[in-house]
Order: C-alpha cells, then structure tokens, then sequence
C-alpha cells in the first residue's frame, strides 16, 4: 500500500477489535501514526468473551507499516476523554490530521432487546445506545475540532449506519445513527470555513466478531434477522459481506485525497468509496453497495445469488432500496 499518509496523525476511538481495529489497520497501511482507545489493553484468555485489545490491533497496525499508540480510555468518562487530548496535543505538538469517532458499548444491549418493543425495555437502554456513542462522539469531536480548526485542517469521520433511515435492531439505535449523520452534517457547517471536513461513513454489513457471532445466533432462530430479510440471506453465506480492514482502507483514501473538502455534511458509503477509488479488501473483495442492484435482487430472489455477478453494480435511489431490501422486522410481543 502507498504511503500517502505518511506524517500524519490520527486518533481511532474504540479500536479493539471490529470495525475500529480495520479501519486503525487502513490507515496504518497508509502509513499514518494512530492513537487508539479501548478499555481492554492486554489480551484476554475469557473463553466467553468476543476478545480483543489494544495490544492485539498494535502489533496489526505495525505489521501493516503504521505506528501505533494504544490508550486505554473508557469513554463514558469525560475527564479520561479529555486526558487523551491533552497527551496528543503535548506529545504531537497539537497535530491531530484525522479522527475516526467509531466506539460503541451498545452491542450487548442490542442484543439483549432484540425483538422486544421499545417499551418493554428499561429507559436506560437508550443510553447503553447512545451515551458510549452518539455522546462520545460529539465530545471527541469537540476537542479535535480545537486542535484542528489551530492548523486550518483535518478529517473527523463518524462511523454510522444505514439504520439512520431505516428500521434496524430498535428504536435507540436508529436514532442515534441518524443523529450521528446529523452530528456529522451540521459539524461541517461550522468547520468548512477553517478548511476542517466532516464526513458520516455508513459500512455495509460487516463481518466485524459481534455481527458474526450475532449471525450465528439469529441462523438457529425461526424468525426473520434484524435486517427484515430472510435469516438465511444475514447469517447463512454471508453473502455480500464487508470485512473491516475495507472500511479503514475507504477513509485512507478519503484523508489521502486533496478534494476531500467538497464532500464535507455528506455521507459516505464505504462500498461506493472503494468503487471510487479501486479499492478490495484483504481477501481481495469489493462488495458491493447495499443499494446497488446487484445486492437487491439476490437479497430479494436467493436464487439469484450465484448469479449476481451477471447482475449490473447500478446503485438504485434511497426510496426503492427502502422499499425492497429494509422493511421493519417482526417484533416479538
């Protein structure tokens, strides 16, 4: 991979494992020195756990040609957020080029309600949704944008979801996703004028260790995946599947080009990017974007699958995709 961000500097919230970890590996590839924040540092030998650590996507970034710095953080406390700005600013002399606002602690949660209306949860889901999420992103942003709006440059990009504009998994979730494209949209406004970009990455279905495991899952149950498609089509060949190394490849890309500020409040679909761009993951795939027709049909047909690469890569409008491949799912009551 080139080296096209070499010098510069980035901070990856929440890079454990998952998508967090792909994307610190991307950047790494491109040569960047990464920060990276999680609550577990060293390895775990917990038989029951998902597993990763700070230590773990270190020696990844570093094996790609990164420099890493690993943090331990726990984002739901504001003064630990704000010591991991302060160590940046001292040690990089206030370089902050690019942050990847990506942690999230509501997996669990999700989990846990899944298929339970919003009522027959506590109220306090809604902050296992959004609180290590929409608000650590926010408060991420508000320190880099300090650092960044001194130099007059830089990159903040808000990991989302195509949940901001269709049903998935619950109502705390949507709306969170949805207010990160708005938190993501409106930051842009106030921040173009100091030439600092402000993007909202919506990933396809990624393969990340809790999406796999959740899939696992939701193969031995009767009823529909949260994606309101067949469970087959979600957890059985995993067809059209993201691995996360591809969404940290598209933002290496997006930080790597000088036009970036003309996509600035918008979003940005991964698998559009590396159409874009020319990029494949590790495995040397391109999957293709969840509107595209080629996703569609064989999301609507499964016969259709092995045939998909007959199948022209047109991405349909928002509307129809709404219409065909996103319909709520059943809720259990």
């Amino acid at each position: 991979m080139s080296k096209k961000l070499q010098g510069k500097v980035a901070l990856v919230t929440g890079a454990t494992r998952g998508i967090g970890k792909g994307i610190a590996v991307g950047l790494g590839e491109a040569g960047t020195t990464i920060y990276i924040t999680g609550r577990t540092l060293e390895p775990t030998e917990n038989d029951d756990s998902i597993g990763g650590s700070l230590k773990e996507t270190q020696i990844a970034v570093e094996k790609a040609g990164g420099v890493c710095i690993p943090v331990q953080v726990d984002h739901s406390n504001d003064e630990e957020i704000r010591q991991l700005f302060e160590r940046i600013q001292d040690e990089k002399k206030g370089q902050l080029d690019i942050l990847v606002n990506n942690v999230y602690a509501g997996v669990k949660a999700l989990g846990n309600a899944y298929g339970k209306p919003f009522w027959e949860s506590e109220p306090t889901f809604w902050d296992a949704c959004n609180h290590v999420g929409l608000r650590s992103h926010y408060l991420a942003s508000v320190y880099a944008a300090r650092m960044m709006t001194q130099r007059q440059q830089g990159l903040i990009c808000t990991i989302s979801s195509w949940g901001a504009m269709s049903y998935i998994f619950s109502v705390p979730y949507g709306v969170g996703k949805t207010a990160c494209d708005r938190l993501a949209a409106d930051m842009a406004i106030e921040l173009k004028q100091h030439h600092v970009t402000s993007l909202s990455i919506w990933p396809g279905i990624v393969g990340t260790e809790h999406i796999t495991r959740f899939a696992q899952q939701q193969s031995q149950e009767p009823s529909k995946s949260s994606l309101g498609a067949d469970k087959s089509s979600f957890s059985g060949d995993n067809y059209n599947w993201e691995t996360p190394l591809l969404t940290g490849r598209a933002i290496a890309a997006l930080a790597s080009d000088p036009q970036i500020i003309k996509r600035t409040g918008k979003v940005q679909i991964v698998a559009e990017i590396a159409k874009k761009y020319g990029l494949v993951d590790e495995k040397g795939n391109r999957p293709v974007s969840l509107r595209s027709l080629r996703f569609v049909l064989p999301m609507a047909v499964s016969k259709l699958k092995e045939y998909s690469w007959l199948i022209p890569d047109l991405n349909l409008p928002w509307f129809l995709l709404l219409l065909t491949v996103l319909p709520s799912p059943k809720i259990k009551t």
